[in-house]
């Protein structure tokens, strides 16, 4: 994977330089500054050089350089690893998350690109995903938003309905029994309401990423790094930052075919072995559009997506 290759490096193992390593995990991460818990302690640690393939929800092995301070020196192996690249580099947004939650919303309204695209980001990362609908109190905008939400529940991914104005206390049991025993990643456009979701969910949370932010010195930045809410109990929650991109130029052709939960039942029905589903004739998946089994707008996406992964400039 091109993107973790100095990852690799730093994950080497070294039986004579562990004895004097401490170990933490990654509860934020701003530029090349990582804010790491180790125990009851935190620390402002950096990678060496400029390596800084280091993401939230990494177990990392440091040296500490001061009470406070220290060098990541090695990343344990992850379980998943979730990021999003365009054709020059690539964003790691979160390692070992077992769920991701894209926040939708009745208004403003949401992107069906940046959806489909987090769904398919998380299904080649081997990661769950749910969607949650937000602001459902905004009973106007209601009928539109389940419509467009239905695409997906119709693909299999769990659609939630929430109001964290109208009914926090249902929407924060609901959540807590989803996010019970899993680190969960929420992504969303900007406006979605996830700050208010994490607020609902982390108490004083405010508070925390204030602290985040002075430890990281990241100063009034406070929603442009990616933080860990550890919730106890296995349980943790991320929060990212709004964006409004979702670039996956680092996946392959093969990658992108499997991360398209509809095209499955197709993929070696078609006449060619090394059909792209794109023109080719005897396609199946190509068929399954024609007849409405597989969602045309999904389709599009699929191509848009072949053609980025075709622009891809080598790191």
């Amino acid at each position: 994977m091109r993107s973790t290759a100095s990852a690799e490096a730093l994950t080497g193992n070294d039986p004579g330089m562990s004895k004097e390593l401490g170990k933490g995990l990654v509860i934020a991460a701003h530029g090349r500054h990582y804010l790491v818990q180790a125990g009851g302690e935190r620390l402002n640690c950096v990678t060496r050089g400029k390596k800084s393939d280091v993401a939230v929800g990494d177990i990392v092995r440091f040296k500490q350089t001061s009470p406070d301070q220290g060098v990541i020196e090695k990343i344990d192996e992850r379980k998943t690893l979730l990021y999003r690249s365009d054709q020059y580099k690539s964003k790691l947004l979160a390692a070992n998350v077992t769920q991701l939650f894209v926040v939708i919303a009745t208004e403003p309204g949401f992107s069906d690109d940046l959806v489909s695209r987090s769904l398919v980001a998380a299904e080649a990362a081997g990661i769950q995903a749910h969607l949650l609908l937000n602001k459902i109190d905004v009973e106007a905008s209601l009928p539109k938003a389940r419509e467009r939400a239905a695409l997906y529940a119709s693909l299999g991914y769990p659609v939630h309905e929430v109001s964290v104005r109208k009914s926090p206390d249902d929407t924060r049991a609901l959540l807590l029994s989803l996010l019970q025993g899993q680190s969960t990643i929420l992504i969303g456009q900007s406006g979605m309401g996830k700050s208010s979701l994490i607020n609902l969910l982390v108490p004083d949370a405010d508070i925390a990423t204030r602290e985040i932010s002075a430890a990281l010195d990241s100063g009034k930045h406070t929603t442009t790094f990616t933080r860990l809410y550890d919730m106890g109990g296995e349980t943790a929650i991320i929060d990212s930052p709004g964006f409004q991109e979702f670039g996956l130029y680092h996946l392959s052709e093969g990658m992108l075919e499997r991360a398209f939960v509809e095209f499955r039942p197709y993929l070696g029905t078609c006449r060619f072995y090394n059909c792209h589903h794109l023109a080719e004739p005897g396609c199946g998946v190509l068929a399954a559009v024609e007849a409405g089994e597989v969602n045309a707008m999904r389709h599009d996406l699929y191509r848009q997506l072949l053609h980025e992964a075709s622009q891809t400039i080598g790191y």
